[in-house]
C-alpha cells in the first residue's frame, strides 16, 4: 500500500462556528459552519454534508480538513448532524427515511436564505452522505445546484452493504450492529446543555435494532426501492459528480449513473476502497479537493473552470496487482471516456477441459460443485477499512481458496488482455433446493503463482418458474465491473464456488450445484475504442489543517483465523483494542470485536457476533454504552439477538434485549 503524501495547506485550522438550525416542527439540528475569511464573491455558495456521525467529535478531524479547505478557497461549508444524531434533537430510527429527506429540504432552504449566501447550495458526502446527496437531489430542492456523491448507490438492494446478488453480506450485519450502537449515543452536554439527558433517554427508549428491519426484507421490495434513485433517474435535475473505487463495494452504481442520468455528470473510479480519493487506499492519493473546488466554482459560482470540457468518466485501469491482505498494490494508469457505455471489442472464452480457450473444447458432461463452507478466508471484507480500522481487510492471495474451487484458466498470456466493464458468465446449472449460492471470481495468476482477485460477484440463484428440482436451466450473470489489464506472462483464472465465508452468509441446507461446463461462455469487454489513454495525472493530494486532538491510547487492530483440526470449524476474529482520544475536552474510549465461525459441511452452524463498547467523558460527566449482536441459525430461521446497555457515572440507566427470527 502506498504511503500517504497529503500536503496540509495551512498552518492553522480554518475557523468555524457551531450553529443551530431550526426545523418547522420545532426540532433543532446542530451544525458546524465554515464561512470563508476571504470570500470568492460578495455572497458565496455553501456546500452541505448531511450525515449522522457527530460533527462535534466523531468526524471533526475529517470535516475540518475537507470543509476547512473549501472555506480557505472562498466558499462556505456546513456539516449538519441529522435528526436524532450527535447533538441534534429528535429520533433517528433507520437509514434514509423520508423524514431525513424532508428535514434536508428545510435545511437547504434555510442555508440558501442566509444573508451571506448567494442562494446556491451543493452537497457532498461519502457513503451515507453520498446516498443522501442522490436521494435529496431526487426531491429537487430549488437551491440545490450540484452534488458530489462518493461511495454510494442508486439501488439500495442490489449494490449496498446489505446484499450482493440477493446473498446476505456479513458486512451488512456488522454495519447493522454498528448503527445500533450509534443510535444510542448520548448528546454532549457542552453543546446540548442540560437537555442532553432528556435527548439521550429519548433515543434509548425509542431504540430498535436496525437489523430487524433489514432482515425482514430479504427480497427487493418497496422497503429497498425507497431511496433507490434508479426507480426514476429523471427525478434528478442537478449536476452529479459520482466518485468511488474498484476495491470498494460501490463502483457499479457510478457506471449506471453515467449511463442513465440525463443531467450534466462526471464519474471518477480509482483503485481505492471506501474513502475519499484524497486519502485513497491503495494509492495513489490524488488532488480530489481541488477537483471538487473546480466543480463547485463551475456550478455554484458560474466560473469557467474547464471541468465540464474534460472526459465525462475517468477510470483507473489496474495492472500488475500485488495481493496482500494488509498492504495491496495496484499499478496502472488513468483513461478517459466521453460516454458510457462505449464501444468495446470483446474476448469470448469457452471451456476446454479446465482451460479457457477462444473455441469450445472437450469437457465433462457435468460437474457437481459443492464447496466446503469454510472457503473464502482469503477474501477479506466486502468493503475494506469501512469501519475505519487499519487491519488486513483486503483480499489476499487467492491460491488457497482457488484450490477448493472449480477453476478454469487461460494459458500464459502472450499479449495484454483488457477488461473494461462487466464480464458476463453464461452457464447451464441445476440444483435441488429452491435457492443456491454461486460465487464467481476472476483472478490474475501472476508469474510467481500468486492469485490476485480482480473482480467477483455472488449470486443467490433461484430456480426459474416451471423448473423442477435438479432440472437444468441457463443463467447469465454479469460480474462486478472493473478496468484491468492482465499482463503478458499472467493467466486469467475463473474460480467458481458455492461459498465465500465469512464475507457471504451461507445457505442453511444442501447447496450443491450441477454445472455443465460445455455451456460455459465468458465474455470480456475490452478497452473502449474511443478511450483517451493519455489522461494527465491529478494534482497532489491536499487538505486543510485539522482541528486539534490528542490520541492518548492508539488502537491496535488484529485479525486472525483459527482451525479446529478435529471438527474442521473455522473461526475468523477481528478486534480493535481499546483506544482513547480527546477532542475539545471530550475523551472518547472505544473498542469493537467481531467474529465469525462455521463448520465445513453444516450451513446451519454459521454464526456471527459483534460487540461494541464506547465511553464519553468530560470533567464531572461520564457515560458509557455497550452492545452485543449475535446472528445464527435456529430452527431453519435466522436468529437475531441484540442487547444494549447504558451507564451514567457508573450506574446502569438502560438495558434491553431483543430476540427475533427471520426467513431466509
Amino acid at each position: 500500500m502506498q504511503n500517504f503524501s497529503v500536503r496540509v495547506t495551512g498552518d492553522r485550522p480554518a475557523p468555524f462556528q457551531q450553529i443551530v438550525i431550526p426545523l418547522s416542527d420545532g426540532t433543532k439540528l446542530t451544525a458546524r459552519l465554515w464561512l470563508p475569511e476571504t470570500p470568492a464573491a460578495s455572497e458565496v455558495p455553501v456546500v452541505l454534508e448531511w450525515i449522522p456521525y457527530r460533527q462535534s467529535d466523531g468526524t471533526a478531524l475529517a470535516d475540518s480538513m475537507m470543509h476547512g479547505y473549501f472555506a480557505e478557497n472562498g466558499i462556505a461549508a456546513c456539516r449538519v448532524d441529522i435528526r436524532g444524531s450527535g447533538n441534534s434533537e429528535g429520533l433517528l430510527r433507520d437509514e434514509y427515511l423520508k423524514q431525513e429527506q424532508d428535514d434536508a429540504l428545510e435545511v437547504i432552504a434555510w442555508l440558501a436564505a442566509q444573508d451571506w449566501c448567494n442562494g446556491n447550495v451543493g452537497m457532498i458526502g461519502i457513503s451515507w452522505g453520498g446516498f443522501a446527496g442522490l436521494q435529496i437531489a431526487a426531491r429537487r430542492p430549488p437551491a440545490l445546484k450540484a452534488i458530489v456523491t462518493a461511495c454510494s448507490t442508486d439501488d439500495r438492494y442490489s449494490d449496498d452493504v446489505h446484499f450482493m446478488g440477493g446473498a446476505l453480506l456479513n458486512d451488512g450485519l456488522q454495519w447493522g450492529a454498528g448503527l445500533f450502537t450509534q443510535l444510542g449515543r448520548p448528546a454532549d452536554p457542552k453543546h446540548a446543555g442540560q437537555d442532553w439527558h432528556d435527548i439521550w433517554m429519548s433515543r434509548l427508549e425509542g431504540l430498535e435494532p436496525p437489523l430487524s428491519g433489514w432482515l425482514s426484507h430479504m427480497e427487493r421490495d418497496d422497503f429497498w426501492k425507497h431511496g433507490s434513485v434508479c426507480e426514476n433517474y429523471n427525478d434528478i435535475e442537478c449536476a452529479v459528480f459520482a466518485v468511488g473505487g474498484w476495491v470498494d463495494g460501490y463502483s457499479d452504481p457510478i457506471l449506471r449513473l453515467m449511463e442513465n442520468l440525463n443531467v450534466p455528470r462526471k464519474g471518477l473510479i480509482g483503485p481505492w476502497t471506501h474513502m475519499y480519493p484524497t486519502w485513497g487506499q491503495p494509492g495513489p492519493q490524488i488532488g480530489f479537493l481541488q477537483e471538487c473546488m473546480r466543480w463547485w466554482r463551475h456550478w455554484l459560482l458560474g466560473e469557467a473552470t474547464g471541468i465540464m470540457d474534460e472526459p465525462m468518466l475517468r477510470l483507473w485501469t489496474g495492472e500488475d496487482p500485488k495481493p496482500d491482505a494488509a498492504s495491496p498494490e495496484i499499478g496502472g494508469h488513468w483513461i478517459g471516456l466521453d460516454q458510457w457505455p462505449s464501444q468495446r471489442p470483446e474476448t469470448v472464452l469457452f471451456a476446454d477441459d479446465r482451460c479457457l480457450c477462444e473455441t469450445p473444447g472437450e469437457t465433462e458432461r457435468e460437474i457437481v460443485l459443492d464447496s466446503p463452507l469454510t472457503l473464502g478466508a482469503t477474501g477479506g471484507e466486502w468493503c475494506p477499512l469501512d469501519a475505519g480500522g487499519n487491519g488486513p481487510e483486503f483480499a489476499g492471495d487467492q491460491s488457497a481458496d482457488d484450490g477448493q474451487s472449480l477453476c478454469f484458466e487461460t494459458c500464459c498470456l502472450e499479449k495484454p488482455l483488457h477488461l473494461v466493464g462487466h464480464a458476463v458468465l453464461r452457464l447451464r446449472v441445476a440444483f435441488k433446493p429452491g435457492r443456491a449460492l454461486l460465487v464467481i471470481r476472476l483472478n490474475e495468476v501472476l508469474a510467481d503463482g500468486r492469485s490476485a482477485r480482480v473482480t467477483f460477484i455472488a449470486r443467490r440463484l433461484r430456480r426459474l418458474e416451471g423448473i423442477g428440482p435438479d432440472e437444468p436451466f441457463d443463467v447469465e450473470i454479469p460480474i462486478n465491473a472493473v478496468a484491468h489489464r492482465f499482463s503478458p506472462g499472467s493467466r486469467l483464472r475463473l474460480a467458481l464456488s458455492t461459498s465465500y465465508w465469512p464475507m457471504i452468509w451461507p445457505e442453511p441446507t444442501e447447496n450443491a450445484i450441477r454445472l455443465q461446463p460445455g455451456s460455459l461462455k465468458l465474455t470480456l469487454p475490452g478497452m473502449p475504442t474511443e478511450a483517451d489513454l493519455r489522461q494527465p495525472e491529478f494534482g497532489e493530494a491536499v487538505h486543510a489543517a485539522p482541528v486539534e486532538s490528542v490520541i492518548h491510547v492508539a488502537p491496535e487492530y488484529r485479525r486472525w483465523m483459527t482451525l479446529d483440526q478435529a471438527s474442521g470449524k473455522v473461526a475468523v476474529c477481528s478486534q480493535d483494542t481499546p483506544s482513547t482520544w480527546e477532542i475539545d475536552g471530550l475523551k472518547i474510549t472505544g473498542r469493537y470485536d467481531h467474529d465469525y465461525a462455521i463448520l465445513p459441511r453444516q450451513g446451519q452452524s454459521a454464526r456471527a457476533g459483534f460487540q461494541f463498547s464506547q465511553t464519553y467523558e468530560r470533567d464531572g460527566w461520564k457515560v458509557s454504552i455497550d452492545t452485543d449482536t449475535q446472528v445464527c441459525w435456529e430452527g431453519g430461521k435466522l436468529a437475531l439477538r441484540s442487547r444494549f446497555t447504558a451507564h451514567e457515572a457508573g450506574r446502569l440507566v438502560f438495558e434491553r434485549n431483543w430476540t427475533q427470527h427471520f426467513d431466509y
